[in-house]
Parts: C-alpha cells; sequence; structure tokens
C-alpha cells in the first residue's frame, strides 16, 4: 500500500513573450519562452491537524485563504477529492521569484508547481495533459478565460509559438545567448493598449495593419531563428518588432528608455514584452559577462528588478 511523502516539492517557472504581441490579436503569431531566471517552488510536509498555507500574500489556515489565493484553494480541494485524499494534514508553502501582474505567467506557474507537488506529495503519476487540465481550473479562477498559454510555457522548457485559435506549437530551442529581462516597476496597461490598437485599425486601418503585418513577418523570421541558432539575427528580429510596437503606441517612455540603455550596451537586440504601457522589457546579449553589464546598466537606467536566463553554453553565430 502507498503512503504519503513526508515532504514533497514541485516545481515551475516564469514566461515572457519573445515576440508576437498585439499582432497576435490579429490572428499574427507570437513566441513565448520559458523564463528560468524566475523559478517557483511549492513545498508540501506532513503536519497534524488542519492544513495550513505560506505565501508572500498570506500566511495562516489553509481553509481562511483570502479571495486573491481562491484558485489555489480550489486547485487544492479537487485533486484531493479526484485523488480521493484528505485536503487536511499539509503544510503548503509557496516560493516564486515571478512578479505578479507583469505578463509573466505567476498565476499558472504557482498552480503548476502546486500541482506536481499534490500528486508528488499522495505518490500518483502526473502526465501532461492532467496538468494542464488542473492549473487551467485554477487559471479560470484567475483570469476567467485563460487561452492555456502560460499553462503550457510555465510547465515546459521549450519555446511556444502560437496564433489564436489554432494548437501550440513547440520549437526546438537551439539558439545560444542570454536574454535580460527588466521591470520597469510598473504594471503594464494590456487591456488599454489593446483597445487603443483596435481603435487604431478603425481609425488608420492600412498603415495599423501594415505594421501587424510586419510583426507576423517578424515573428515567423524570429521561429527560424531560433530553430537554427542565428542569435544575432534573432537579437535584430526583436529591436524591429519593438519599432512597430512603438508605432502602435503601446510602449511608453520608461520602456523606450530601458530598451535605448540594452543597445546602447551592445545587446543584440531589445524590446517591450507583453501587454506594454508598463511592466517588462526584454533584451538580448552574446555573453554572460555583457548580460550583466547590461542588467547592471538597467537598474542605473530605472529599472526595479532583472533576471538573466541562459539560452545555451554555447554561442556559434
Amino acid at each position: 500500500m502507498k503512503t504519503l511523502s513526508d515532504q514533497a516539492v514541485g516545481t515551475a517557472h516564469g514566461k515572457i513573450i519573445l515576440i508576437g504581441e498585439h499582432a497576435v490579436v490579429y490572428n499574427e503569431p507570437a513566441i513565448a519562452m520559458p523564463f528560468l531566471a524566475t523559478p517557483v517552488e511549492v513545498i508540501i510536509e506532513k503536519i497534524d491537524g488542519d492544513s495550513v498555507i505560506s505565501s508572500s500574500y498570506y500566511q495562516g489556515f489553509f481553509k481562511n485563504v483570502p479571495s486573491s489565493l481562491k484558485n489555489i484553494y480550489t486547485l487544492t480541494e479537487t485533486i484531493c477529492a479526484d485523488l480521493n485524499q484528505s485536503a487536511d494534514g499539509m503544510s503548503i508553502s509557496i516560493s516564486s521569484l515571478i512578479p505578479p501582474e507583469r505578463g509573466m505567467g505567476s498565476s499558472a506557474a504557482v498552480a503548476t508547481a502546486l500541482v506536481r507537488a499534490l500528486f508528488s506529495y499522495f505518490k500518483k503519476s502526473l502526465d501532461q495533459t492532467s496538468l494542464l487540465n488542473y492549473v487551467d481550473i485554477s487559471e479560470k479562477i484567475a483570469h476567467g478565460n485563460p487561452s492555456g498559454l502560460d499553462a503550457r510555457v510555465t510547465s515546459s522548457e521549450s519555446p511556444v509559438y502560437f496564433k489564436k485559435n489554432s494548437r501550440f506549437t513547440s520549437i526546438p530551442l537551439h539558439v545560444s545567448g542570454y536574454l535580460i529581462a527588466a521591470d520597469t516597476g510598473m504594471k503594464g496597461q494590456t487591456k488599454k493598449a489593446v483597445e487603443d490598437v483596435a481603435q487604431q485599425m478603425k481609425q488608420s486601418y492600412k498603415q495599423t495593419r501594415q505594421l501587424i503585418t510586419k510583426i507576423g513577418l517578424l515573428t515567423e523570421e524570429a521561429k527560424t531563428a531560433i530553430e537554427e541558432n542565428h542569435t544575432v539575427h534573432l537579437g535584430e528580429l526583436m529591436t524591429l518588432s519593438h519599432d512597430c510596437l512603438k508605432q502602435l503606441n503601446v510602449s511608453n517612455e520608461a520602456l523606450d528608455h530601458l530598451v535605448d540603455t540594452a543597445l546602447k550596451q551592445k545587446a543584440l537586440g531589445a524590446k517591450l514584452t507583453g501587454g506594454g504601457r508598463g511592466g517588462c522589457m526584454i533584451a538580448l546579449a552574446k555573453t554572460a559577462k555583457q548580460a550583466k553589464r547590461i542588467a547592471h546598466k538597467l537598474m542605473e537606467n530605472g529599472a526595479v528588478e532583472t533576471w538573466i536566463h541562459a539560452l545555451g553554453e554555447d554561442f556559434n553565430d
């Protein structure tokens, strides 16, 4: 007979949109990248009595979690019911380096790590389809109508190519180099930015459509660059994409300043990531030393946090 583990660990990581944001709304492709520099870990330990939870949002009895953690509560109760296990007797500790509300997949990553930890704790096997289905339960509570992208990318180590209303496609990660992300310290304004682009489509259809189409073409080129290790070209495509996003008026002064700072430090490319009007930007560097220098300069120029993710050990471009 299988017994419970005394301790179980589940992990996940953040995600970033590498290229294609906003254009993806108009049926152009986009690429999302797993961002391992922002890990999430959930540890479950066996205790006596009622379950407790420890996180940056709340510490206390699990049954008394605030509404901001309702998704985590419902997910845990659902899994325990499905596995015929009690939801009592657990100490659940959540630690995450993903900044919330920055478009980096924070809620999906926490849910992914929790599902993995629970299945490990109850000594049950977990396949990818079941994992994604469970994370979707949590994401529907957190976001209403999730695309499933965050769940897919925060649980995988492969980039994902996607189009609206189409299946996600994993891309082999053959590109090398270092990806830097920097937080402006401002919440992104995705909803307003998307609405404003839609308004531009009505007022200046031809010009706006050309920009959207160009971002789509840049994304297709980026897919090839990732598959064939054309790191320098990938950087160029990122910068060209940012120029298009600027013309769509979804950037802002803080993002543009950080992008310009990275490019002055010889980044291969730089752009905003996600909805824009705040949130984060990303830059691509050739070496670890260069990435650290760029990250340092970004902090000097207004970034509140930076992260560096190694895409590969060698650089052969």
